[in-house]
């Protein structure tokens, strides 16, 4: 096993500062980047971080994370986090452990967001924190 930590972004997370600042926040991906950059070099952590608005993407990027031995995945999916059955069983064929992260609680927000096939088969979730939801992901990822 590596010390690298996968940092996974779904759809429309590159428009991150831009997008409904009231939801998402100001921060943009590159910035949440550099948060996890030091955050990491203090815990001995490597950050891979990715972005794709494209479903398939991240499915090989799980299946990536096993092969090349990553400690973790922190997983943002998007808008997928509600609909991907493709996600939902890679993340359950795969031995690396994936964290859910979200910028909002998706709770607290329209009902079709309650559900998360990604959390049904991630071993945590850190939401409602806005950019800091990905550093106390990668805690918990330093943490297994």
């Amino acid at each position: 096993m590596t010390n690298t930590i996968y940092v996974l972004n779904g759809p429309n997370l590159n428009l991150l500062g831009m997008r409904e600042p009231e939801i998402y926040g100001t921060d943009t991906l590159d910035d949440i980047a550099g948060m996890l950059e030091d955050r990491g070099r203090e815990l001995g952590l490597d950050i891979d971080m990715r972005q794709s608005n494209h479903e398939g993407h991240l499915v090989d990027w799980l299946h990536e994370a096993q092969a090349e031995g990553a400690k973790a995945v922190l997983l943002n999916a998007g808008a997928y986090t509600h609909t991907s059955i493709a996600l939902h069983d890679a993340i359950k064929s795969i031995r690396t452990p994936v964290i859910e992260v979200h910028l909002s609680d998706p709770e607290t927000r329209e009902p079709f967001r309650h559900i998360s096939y990604v959390g049904m088969a991630a071993v945590d979730c850190v939401k409602g924190l806005g950019a800091q939801s990905y550093v106390v992901a990668l805690e918990k990822a330093a943490a297994l």
